[in-house]
């Protein structure tokens, strides 16, 4: 499953796009990017102590889609989010499998959220849950492979193209995204063939995770067919397959650690935005119900058409 440049039939036309198709049935339909929103981006970076702390408002500071659109009902709001994560990180003594928060978050404070709450038959209890850039479900997704939760919060589900745009330059240099919930930063698609070598050539780092062979099992709660991609357990990891380790990150020197540190990447192919820590999440991305508006209850989280039974979160229009 990759990440291609083709023609997506979107509510305002077909265009060109970054999008993503993973088999002859799904197609991944992105809205462009073209809306500025009236509401200004807020976010603030500081160091106190031994944590980095980032305030927003959850606004990002680049073109979005449309929002309400048919996809995702919901309308772009400000957030109140404060987010926390350790200056210096600590590998954990075991990966930390990403479980219903977001995987952290953007340097315009923007959420990096890759998972869903689509599940095959609606059952929450199922392992089959479905894989946003997949096209098997429909979220509304803009051409930052972005939506809006009900609560109005804007966040990613892949790489946030018009965000890597702006902080690259548009170049293939190694570019920093933002800071996962663990402390190590997240980079965008490229870095160094050799690791450890800053002035070694500039690649785009691949991922080790494949679409399994063969067909799922059989049986009322299986959805049945052959692996493709449209639910996260349709990937495995496959030590050594590409650059990356199973969280979707490694070791090396970077432009802003030049004497190296662990980071992630954010990749063309599954996972998009990885799925496991390799420290220990802050507590701070935890989702909790009584928290006013940053990333409630993943209950509500990315359904659309349930949002849409009892209207739009304070909808507006662009």
């Amino acid at each position: 499953m990759t990440l291609t440049k083709a023609f997506f039939l979107s509510t305002y036309g077909l265009l060109p796009l970054v999008g993503l198709a993973h088999s002859s049935e799904f197609h991944l339909n992105l809205i462009p990017a073209r809306q500025t929103l009236e509401i200004a981006p807020k976010c603030k970076i500081k160091i106190e102590d031994n944590k980095r702390i980032i305030k927003s408002n959850g606004i990002p500071d680049h073109e979005v889609g449309r929002f309400p659109n048919r996809g995702n009902p919901n309308g772009i709001q400000a957030q109140n989010y404060h987010y926390e994560v350790a200056l210096k990180p600590q590998v954990a003594r075991e990966a930390i499998v990403l479980v219903r928060q977001p995987f952290g978050i953007a340097l315009n404070g923007v959420l990096l959220d890759p998972g869903t709450a689509e599940f095959f038959q609606r059952d929450r209890k199922s392992e089959w849950n479905y894989e946003a850039l997949s096209g098997a479900v429909k979220l509304g997704l803009d051409q930052n492979h972005a939506h809006v939760q009900p609560n109005g919060a804007y966040h990613y589900h892949g790489l946030p193209s018009k965000l890597f745009e702006m902080l690259s330059g548009g170049e293939q240099v190694m570019t920093l995204i933002g800071w996962a919930a663990d402390g190590f930063p997240i980079y965008g698609l490229y870095g160094t063939k050799d690791p450890l070598d800053a002035g070694s050539e500039i690649v785009e780092l691949k991922s080790s995770y494949q679409i399994k062979a063969g067909s799922r099992p059989t049986g009322s709660d299986s959805p049945k067919g052959d692996y493709d991609g449209s639910f996260t357990i349709d990937y495995e990891y496959v030590a050594s397959s590409g650059d990356l380790d199973e969280c979707g990150g490694r070791f090396g020197v970077t432009p802003e650690f030049t004497q190296g540190t662990y980071y992630y990447v954010l990749t063309e192919d599954y996972p998009f935005i990885p799925r496991m820590f390799k420290g220990k999440p802050d507590p701070s991305f935890e989702r909790r119900r009584h928290r006013r508006r940053p990333s409630e209850n993943l209950d509500e989280q990315d359904h659309p058409n349930r949002a849409s039974s009892r209207g739009p979160a304070h909808p507006r229009s662009f």
